[in-house]
């Protein structure tokens, strides 16, 4: 991942980014004209439907026969595990947490989403760079400098928010849940020893850090309260609104 010009975030033994000169790996910014493919990202609360609604259109654009790559959040086979690992140690800041998290993208947007992109893919992002502008505010980290460390990337076509009300989110998740997980619940930050109240105060805060970004990045809001059919229908809408999807078509092979 390059940073400012100045280098390459890589891991090192203990799973934290640290910089690299190596070798600079130039990335475009906001500039969707240097490439052919369109980059659809979904955002809200856990809770929310995001997940399923990008899995229906991810179903539809194959079936149709469209070049389309899906990538989620936290999900690099690389840093996968230093993630798991440090999770386990309860021992990460927020800055910290904010870098492997960091790393994690920049090794998903190096090695997939931009060079599909550049493909000509239509690539799906369950989860893009605004959650983590969301997340690490929430936890303390300067908003300036979370949104400067993924200055690299560029700005989806589309990005959709799930906008549900936070007892209907909180609803969806904690429904039939044994237990919460220890950074999930935000049970590092202190806000309260019991996790179900310390979820429902963190979900809360990052609600109110994506209603602030919405309009800053010009998110497509969706009303998450309503029924999936519903949803993945106007979903469709905007899509085809935004991307001409006869050009993201495979061609059959003449016989």
């Amino acid at each position: 991942m390059t940073v400012a010009g100045r280098g390459r975030l890589r891991m090192n033994g203990f799973g934290i980014a640290e910089m690299s000169r190596s070798r600079s790996i130039q990335f475009v910014v906001s500039k969707p004209s240097q490439y052919l493919g369109k980059l659809i990202a979904v955002e809200g609360l856990d809770g929310s439907g995001k997940s399923t609604q990008i899995y229906l259109v991810k179903r539809w654009l194959e079936l149709s026969g469209a070049r389309v790559f899906f990538t989620e959040w936290n999900s690099s086979s690389l840093v996968k595990p230093s993630t798991a690992k440090g999770k386990m140690s309860r021992l990460l800041t927020p800055t910290t947490f904010s870098l492997i998290h960091a790393t994690d993208f920049a090794d998903r947007y190096e090695r997939q989403i931009f060079p599909l992109l550049k493909a000509g893919y239509i690539v799906l992002a369950d989860r893009y760079i605004f959650t983590a502008f969301a997340r690490d505010v929430v936890r303390g980290v300067d908003r300036e400098w979370v949104e400067q460390l993924y200055n690299f990337a560029v700005k989806p076509d589309v990005t959709l928010f799930f906008r549900a009300p936070l007892e209907v989110s909180l609803g969806r998740i904690l429904n039939g849940r044994p237990e919460l997980k220890y950074h999930e619940a935000g049970l590092d930050m202190g806000w309260s020893a019991d996790p179900y109240e310390s979820f429902r105060i963190f979900q809360g805060r990052i609600l109110e850090q994506y209603e602030l970004l919405a309009p800053r990045y010009g998110f497509t809001v969706v009303d998450a309260t309503r029924e999936i059919h519903d949803q993945q229908a106007e979903v469709r809408r905007i899509i085809r609104q935004s991307v001409r999807l006869a050009d993201f078509i495979k061609k059959k092979p003449p016989n």
